[in-house]
């Protein structure tokens, strides 16, 4: 009897069963079989990996490359952020999470002292002024406001550009073109020009930053010299978009969830002492970053399957994290889980350098949101809010809110 599955067009990204569950097809694959042969739409042959333990099995072997170069992406989904491809792509220069050791080991020890547990915690309170600030903001508009934009895109979007250096008033460049990149049914030639809109004026940014480099991680970056300006650019492309795509559609997912578990918020409200937890459970829970790509060097064994030399392996980390043999009850949203060890920031040698930001971040918003509008609600019905299904991010494109008071 085969094990083999036919994958249509759009799993395993539909999120067909609610705004916040896996989809129903996905959910029945990872139950059956958490390493699943797959046909691809255009009949080539891979491996879908669902399980927790088989996903991250697979993330800490260095035998599964990222490199899109020595890998064929045979499906009309898109690597986030990167174009679909019927034939390998070639390496963009400084976007380290599509390489292999050593180029990936070289490029990412540049940056690992810029995003340290210590440094970030000496960032915190900074986080917190601003999450705050842009709080204060939000009150003194009159409801119904669209929370995504007056929250939940600037708190992270003004952070990054802190950090790396990039003014915050061309928060309109890099957003529109962030936002376009990111869509999944569009033809390359529009993605394409997003993309090199938005790595223009990095690459100019960039090279202002060598000549006259400032105290910010892109100028710190730029006084290496072994980097080239296309590294350069790259990396701060590649920050960028992580830096304050991921984080915000977590506020705003997140926050969404929350309104539709309001025992779950008035839980944090009476006890801010368990945001963080609830931060973990948030990022376990909702998985906004869900699907990978991984390539096969040589014949691998992972699950009691052995996957061939050269196959493209699909995987889906909102699988694994709502993987029963890991979490008790997965598909339940609660806060009081120990979530700790989900996959949302990867694992192995990619797992996430912004981690503790992101981290940081999330604990500020949800703890100053809920505390400064106690009597937050949707502004429509559930089932009216925009959902990003057409993006590479997870997330909603709006989340229209309303309140009748706001604590001081």
């Amino acid at each position: 009897m085969t094990r083999t599955v036919s994958v249509p067009h759009g799993l395993p990204m539909d999120r067909n069963a609610g705004p916040f569950d896996p989809p129903r097809e996905i959910t029945r694959l990872r139950d059956a079989h958490p390493v699943s042969p797959m046909i691809f739409p255009d009949g080539h042959e891979g491996w879908l990996v669902t399980g927790y333990d088989e996903v991250r099995s697979l993330l800490a072997d260095s035998r599964f490359s990222s490199r899109q170069d020595i890998g064929v992406l045979h499906v009309p989904y898109e690597i986030p952020g990167m174009p679909a491809a019927t034939e390998p792509s070639p390496q963009i220069p400084g976007v380290f999470i599509a390489m292999d050791a050593p180029d990936h080991t070289r490029l990412r020890r540049k940056l690992v002292g810029a995003f340290t547990v210590r440094r970030m915690k000496q960032l915190e309170d900074h986080i917190v002024d601003i999450v705050e600030a842009q709080l204060e903001a939000m009150a003194r508009l009159t409801p119904p406001v669209d929370l995504v934009a007056e929250f939940a895109l600037p708190v992270p979007s003004l952070v990054i550009c802190e950090l790396l250096g990039v003014p915050y008033e061309d928060r309109d460049t890099f957003q529109v073109n962030s936002a376009k990149f990111l869509v999944k049914d569009q033809a390359l030639e529009e993605k394409m020009a997003a993309y090199g809109a938005l790595t223009s004026y990095l690459a100019e940014l960039v090279v202002r930053k060598r000549a006259e480099p400032g105290e910010d991680i892109l100028s710190d970056l730029a006084r290496h010299d072994d980097l080239t300006v296309e590294e350069l650019t790259g990396i701060a492309f590649l920050l960028l978009l992580a830096g304050h795509e991921t984080t915000a559609n977590m506020l705003g997912l997140g926050t969404f969830a929350l309104l539709e578990h309001p025992e779950q918020a008035a839980e944090l409200r009476a006890d801010p002492a368990l945001v963080p937890d609830a931060v973990e459970e948030l990022m376990r829970y909702l998985s906004v970053a869900d699907i990978f790509y991984r390539y096969a060097t040589e014949d691998i064994e992972l699950g009691g399957e052995t996957i061939g030399k050269g196959s493209t392996v699909v995987v889906s980390l909102l699988a694994a994290n709502r993987d029963p043999r890991r979490f008790d009850d997965p598909d339940t949203l609660d806060v009081h889980r120990t979530a700790r060890g989900h996959l949302s920031f990867g694992h192995g040698m990619h797992l996430c350098l912004g981690q503790q930001l992101a981290r940081i971040e999330m604990r500020a918003g949800f703890a100053g949101l809920l505390r400064r509008f106690p009597t937050l609600a949707l502004a429509v019905p559930a089932d009216a809010v925009r959902l990003r299904t057409d993006m590479n991010i997870y997330g909603v494109h709006e989340l229209p809110v309303t309140w009748t008071d706001v604590a001081e």
